[in-house]
């Protein structure tokens, strides 16, 4: 009777290394661009808000600013979350990433909070503010934003996709709450136009800016918790892990099956049993089929830790 060998069994891990890697350089390049247009975007918002007199579309403007700010945190980022495992981070430097999707959804919050503060005060203010009506050139810069950042994030949306990186789709989403925000800035800016004692509308323009701003971190923010908490993949994946390990022949029984997510990517372990009179070298060539069949099969799972153990008794089947 053979022992019960823990086997780590799969790719070379040098593999999904380079796999991990091989897309910094397109984040890089897609984010640089980004920046470049945030900036230059954030200065005609801002000069067309202020020849405007359109406090909404400077609420604008600030938001693509903030952009422009996690464009430079994911450029940095992704020099230090695509290092290959050392010594003290043996599992490799992924929650790298996921601080920095924190950071973007924590910073779009704070900002979402504090044009909605602003907004509320000078909506407060009304009657003490000067009864200017916005101009068309608040509303044509309003109308650009929404046109340029569309495409921008589904620039940025689309290669973040291909690439698995979820801070580079949490930028995207800063990219579209800007596009989003936009909308009702000129709604709101142009009502004020046609129908100058509607000017007040201005300053509800900024506040819905407030509420898109806000919603967009919460979408940023909660997969990189759901990270943090080891949060197991659904149960769907999991039955899918057990069928494909149950395809080969060898396996009689699958249990203890555990995942968890890494970015957009999952981490599995789990049980096979085999007949106990096979090898150990016999062992690990099913649980290295085992997993290859599992990641070739689901896209999301990179990596697979196999248990071996010989059969003799029915486990019952667990939940993941």
């Amino acid at each position: 009777m053979m022992h019960d060998p823990q086997i780590s069994a799969g790719n070379d891990p040098r593999d999904i290394r380079t796999a991990l890697a091989s897309g910094q350089q397109e984040i890089r390049r897609v984010t640089w661009i980004g920046l470049v247009v945030n900036l230059v975007l954030s200065a005609l918002k801002y000069a067309a808000g202020t020849l405007g007199a359109s406090a909404a579309v400077k609420a604008d403007a600030i938001h693509s600013l903030t952009d422009s700010v996690t464009d430079l945190v994911v450029i940095i980022g992704s020099y230090f979350w695509s290092r290959p495992p050392d010594s003290d981070h043996q599992h490799g430097h992924y929650r790298i990433e996921s601080a920095v999707t924190l950071f973007i959804g924590a910073a779009l919050f704070a900002l979402g909070v504090t044009i909605a503060w602003d907004a509320v005060r000078a909506l407060q203010r009304i009657n003490e503010i000067c009864p200017c009506s916005p101009s068309w050139i608040a509303a044509a810069a309003a109308a650009l934003s929404i046109v340029v950042k569309e495409i921008l994030y589904r620039w940025t949306i689309n290669t973040g996709r291909r690439v698995k990186s979820p801070a580079m789709m949490a930028n995207a989403w800063h990219h579209r709450s800007d596009a989003f925000s936009s909308i009702p800035t000129l709604a709101a800016v142009t009502a004020a136009i046609l129908y100058p004692a509607w000017s007040f509308l201005d300053h509800v323009g900024a506040a819905l800016v407030s509420v898109f701003i806000m919603q967009a971190a919460l979408v940023i923010i909660w997969p990189a918790i759901r990270e943090f908490m080891d949060l197991a993949a659904p149960e769907e994946i999991c039955r899918r892990i057990r069928a494909i390990c149950l395809t080969h022949p060898h396996v009689a029984h699958v249990h203890r099956i555990r995942t968890r997510y890494i970015g957009l990517n999952i981490q599995c372990d789990l049980h096979i049993l085999i007949p106990g009179h096979m090898t150990v070298s016999a062992g690990h060539h099913i649980a290295g089929d085992v997993k290859n069949r599992i990641i070739s099969a689901i896209p999301e799972v990179i990596d697979v830790l196999i248990h071996v153990e010989p059969a003799g008794q029915v486990q019952p089947d667990e939940k993941c």
